[in-house]
């Protein structure tokens, strides 16, 4: 039985074989169980080598098979390195093998379920359908804007005759406002609460100039 056959616990050709699920979850316990073996080989290499540098000159014989030791754990661990490699690519394998059928699963189960709603419907009664809701939209379209025209009852009026009548009724109102207001309604100006200065009369300049005229005429004689 080869290897794989006896992590699997392998059966015949008619067996069924196991799941994604079970043979990842074997191969995660087989890298747990070589981890385990390369930190045991790993403290074997190093004890090996202790010996062999203890027995160096004192025991040639002890320390040659130290080392000869240490080669055989430093071979079996080689060995396990390149079996963990294979197991995590095989693994690594499965796991997405194992999403990519999940992934197809779920894409076939909508796919039916899409088929199912699909089942009771006919294109050419879908397009119908649309057709009569396009039209009752343009229907409803219709009446919406029949009811908002303003309604008239039949009478039609010259506009310009309309204004031509408003502004005659505000030039008589303008000409009402007019005869309302009186001269006595109008206001007068305040008085000035300053007074202005006073000026001398006329007469009184007059008389001082003669009396300057006859005094000049008294003291040039």
């Amino acid at each position: 039985m080869s290897l794989f056959g006896k992590i699997f616990g392998g059966g015949g050709k008619g067996g069924k074989g196991p799941s994604p699920q079970e043979a990842i979850q074997k191969l995660r316990e087989t890298e747990e169980m070589l981890t385990k073996k390369q930190e045991f080989l790993e403290k074997k290499i190093e004890q090996e080598l202790q010996i062999a540098k203890k027995n160096g000159t004192k025991n040639k014989r002890a320390a040659l098979q130290a080392l000869k030791r240490k080669k055989r754990y430093e071979k079996q661990l080689a060995q396990i390195d390149g079996t963990l490699s294979t197991i995590e690519f095989q693994r690594e394998a499965l796991e997405n093998a194992n999403t990519n059928t999940e992934v197809l699963k779920n894409m076939g189960f909508a796919a039916k379920a899409m088929k199912s709603a699909h089942e009771n419907m006919d294109i050419d009664k879908v397009d119908d359908l649309m057709q009569d809701i396009t039209e009752q939209q343009e229907l409803a379209q219709e009446i919406s804007d029949a009811i908002s025209k303003p309604v008239g009852f039949g009478e039609e009026f010259d506009e310009d005759e309309l204004l031509a009548e408003l502004d005659e009724l505000e030039q008589e109102e303008l000409d009402k406002n007019l005869l309302e207001i009186g001269p006595e309604n109008v206001p007068l100006p305040n008085v000035p609460s300053t007074s202005l200065p006073s000026r001398p009369a006329k007469k009184e300049e007059d008389e001082d100039d003669m009396e300057d005229l006859q005094r000049w005429a008294m003291e040039a004689m």
